[in-house]
């Protein structure tokens, strides 16, 4: 099953979530790559899922 990047992306953000300076650099990464609807599912995603945790 393919993965799209988005997920993949998501993936990463919730394996580094323990470090918010690591977080931050991965999460600029994923930006660059992703579209704009992406990068918005993605910051939702964050907000919501990963900085609720810390």
């Amino acid at each position: 099953m393919k993965k799209s990047m988005l997920d993949y992306c998501k993936l990463i953000l919730s394996k580094v979530s323990f470090d918010k300076r690591l977080l931050r650099k991965e999460y600029r990464k994923s930006i660059t790559v992703l579209t704009l609807s992406e990068r918005y599912h993605l910051k939702q995603w964050l907000r919501k899922e990963v900085l609720r945790q810390t």
